[in-house]
């Protein structure tokens, strides 16, 4: 084992939090002192990320079998201030870093000029801190703190423009939100200590292990812990704040969609040894996931605003990741908020050149060429689909057999390249339709590339998450219920995309497009509800 020595590569994190005690005014009367300390603490534990993971690589290499996590000191867990660097926290410290250090950068050029720049990097390296506290706690107590913490300096962030009414309400939208997740997470914690008498992660784990069948308390915890990371990460009805955020900064929105919404993903892959002790929540975990993904992908397909579509995206995101995670398939679920949040933050900071994109491309000529080619598309024989859907299933089978994956013992990695699949499928339909043979040569070989890439991805995750997560067996009627949102789904995705722009707007199809894209009306539902409520 390692020297606990080790663990200090996380002590960037701690200077970073004291952050917030800098005051308000004189942050912002020394803007450029703040800006350099946030980055330069950043730049610090990106390195200390990388040599972490960099060494569990090595040991990972080195070791027969999993390598043991590496665990603080005693004297520092009886303090509360545990820490755990394993395979899981190991690579989203890696992933955390990697974003706040990009953000942070980029904010500099971006909020270059502003009033309240001081401000904004004093929360941001708060906010920065308290993930990465959050993500390599060992502790459910300090997890909780840096839960907390989190949430606090993200509000800061959307208030970052307080004279935007829009900005202030989506932030009081999100703290009221957030409060109810904080509050049953909080629940959870009190139950899970009355019934195993420890919140230190480690013992906890070798407490269930031992465990042949779990009594109520800790079954309605783990509820409770899935009620949290469901609201946490903006699960069907508590989404609502997530699309009104667009009044704030793009690093403030990268930040949130490629970071802090995929705690409560974490959430669950951290705990999955104790939520394995109640399959039935973890399919309530699942069907909601399933709801809210094609909720989200479907009000997506609607929206004409870049970064609406990409908040809706990110809801549908982080529905499918959730589906993951209560169907058992944790390591998948790891890499897909990996994969997410790399794909959000360069998203979100590179948004403003869409336009410049689809300037370039011919404007609203382009737009109208598009959806005649999508109606030609669609009206094409199914006969290139079939071949295009067999290719791709061919190239996963291929990729997986190639870097020692068996679908059968690891469907969760099925799941996550079925939709891969599909999206390459829908791909290499249209490339088909161009007639060009060359262009479908090169889409061919990308997609054998795409497939492998995946499957590498998949297998390296699974190397370093596997001594963390457990398996789990989740009832039939699961499945069965979940079979249901599932064609439901896919039923109202494809009846939604028919009555786009380029149908008959008198068709009852338009109507359901009209429909989705205001979101089928539940932020307008529960606004009414809650001012009800408060009237009453």
């Amino acid at each position: 084992m390692f020297p606990t020595s080790l663990l200090f590569l996380a002590a960037p994190a701690a200077p970073i939090v004291t952050a917030a005690l800098v005051p308000k005014s004189v942050a912002n009367a020394l803007p450029a002192k703040m800006r350099r300390w946030v980055t330069m603490l950043t730049t610090v534990q990106l390195a200390a990320a990388l040599a972490a993971t960099a060494l569990f690589s090595w040991r990972l290499l080195t070791t027969s079998g999993a390598p043991e996590p590496i665990e603080s000191p005693a004297w520092m867990n009886s303090v509360g201030a545990s820490i755990y660097l394993d395979g899981v926290s190991c690579l989203m410290f890696l992933m955390v870093s990697v974003i706040g250090w990009m953000i942070c950068r980029y904010s500099i050029r971006y909020l270059d000029g502003d009033p309240s720049q001081g401000n904004y990097f004093r929360w941001t390296g708060f906010t920065l801190g308290a993930v990465s506290l959050m993500v390599l706690s060992g502790n459910l107590i300090l997890f909780f703190a840096a839960w907390l913490m989190t949430s606090l300096g993200l509000h800061q962030l959307l208030l970052h423009n307080p004279g935007r009414p829009a900005a202030r309400r989506a932030a009081w939208t999100k703290f009221t939100v957030s409060r109810i997740g904080d509050g049953a997470l909080a629940i959870a914690l009190i139950m899970i200590y009355s019934e195993l008498g420890t919140l230190q992660l480690s013992e906890l784990f070798e407490s269930v292990a031992s465990k042949v069948q779990a009594g109520v308390n800790l079954q309605v915890a783990v509820l409770l812990l899935v009620m949290a990371a469901a609201i946490k990460s903006a699960q069907f009805p508590f989404h609502t704040w997530l699309p009104q955020t667009l009044e704030t900064p793009t690093p403030v929105s990268a930040l949130m969609h490629a970071g802090i919404v995929n705690a409560g993903g974490y959430l669950v892959v951290r705990t999955c040894p104790i939520l394995s002790v109640a399959p039935w929540a973890l399919s309530i975990l699942a069907i909601v996931g399933a709801i809210t993904a094609f909720f989200g992908a479907i009000v997506m397909l609607t929206q004409p605003s870049i970064k609406k579509s990409l908040a809706y995206s990110t809801i549908a995101q982080m529905g499918f990741m959730m589906l993951q995670c209560g169907l058992g398939a944790f390591s998948a679920a790891l890499l897909h908020i990996l994969a997410h949040s790399m794909y959000k933050a360069h998203a979100f900071l590179g948004s403003g050149g869409a336009i410049a994109d689809r300037s370039s491309l011919g404007g609203n000529e382009s737009i109208r060429n598009s959806n005649e080619f999508q109606l030609a598309v669609t009206d094409s024989d199914w006969k290139a689909g079939a071949i295009a859907a067999a290719f791709s299933i061919c190239c996963l089978l291929a990729s997986l057999f190639c870097v020692g994956i068996d679908p059968v013992n690891k469907p969760g990695g099925l799941l996550l390249g079925a939709i891969l699949c599909l999206a390459l499928t829908h791909w290499l339909r249209l490339v088909h339709a161009s007639g060009d043979r060359l262009l479908v040569l090169r889409a061919a070989a990308v997609t054998g590339l795409l497939c492998f890439a995946y499957s590498g991805s998949l297998g390296i995750v699974i190397g370093f998450s596997a001594a963390s997560v457990s398996s789990v067996t989740i009832p039939i009627a699961g499945y069965v219920a979940l079979g249901a949102v599932v064609t439901v789904g896919f039923g109202l995705m494809y009846w939604v995309e028919q009555g786009g722009p380029h149908a008959n707007w008198t068709s009852k199809k338009s109507r359901w497009y009209v429909h989705a894209s205001n979101g089928f009306y539940v932020d307008s539902f529960l606004r009414r509800l809650v001012g009800s409520l408060a009237n009453s």
